[in-house]
């Protein structure tokens, strides 16, 4: 489902990757990805929302690297299904202005098994928050443009646990 502002679809191998301004249905990417496969026997999805921060967000901003920013999550994506042996994975990733409630994200992966797709889902995501190149900036609902939000410790951590054994 391309959406209006869709920045590309990259399907190949169970992967699709999209970048979109619209919004997108979760039930919708759910079975176009698993649609007339008997090898799934599992299926994690992942959804991000814009929070409004205590009231005081109205909308959250995201401007990214067009072209680059499809290659870095594609990147991750292959790497996630060779590292669980997904059998499809999904990454769809907003931009633009986006309201408080809104779907800004949304991860799926689909694997034989269920381990492997809960582990797929949340290494695309930790890696998502980190290393796909998206800026998020903040517009309060007194007015005030608000900040460029930076990047959070945690999220980094998050994606620490994913180092390979040396």
């Amino acid at each position: 489902m391309a959406g209006r502002g869709d920045i590309g679809a990259q399907t190949a191998a169970g992967i699709t990757v999209r970048i979109q301004l619209d919004d997108f249905d979760i039930a919708a990417e759910i079975a176009a990805l698993t649609e007339s496969r008997a090898d799934i026997g599992a299926v994690v999805s992942f959804s991000g929302l814009c929070r409004d921060e205590g009231g005081r967000l109205a909308s959250l901003e995201l401007e990214h690297y067009p072209g680059m920013a499809q290659r870095a999550i594609r990147d991750i994506a292959e790497k996630a299904v060779e590292r669980f042996s997904l059998t499809g994975i999904t990454a769809i990733h907003r931009f633009g202005r986006i309201a408080p409630g809104a779907n800004i994200v949304l991860v799926v992966a689909a694997a034989a098994h269920r381990q492997a797709a809960f582990d797929g889902a949340a290494y695309l995501m930790d890696f998502l928050k980190t290393d796909a190149p998206f800026w998020k900036k903040e517009h309060m609902v007194d007015g005030d443009a608000g900040e460029w939000v930076a990047a959070r410790d945690a999220d980094d951590r998050a994606k620490g646990r994913w180092k390979e054994p040396e």
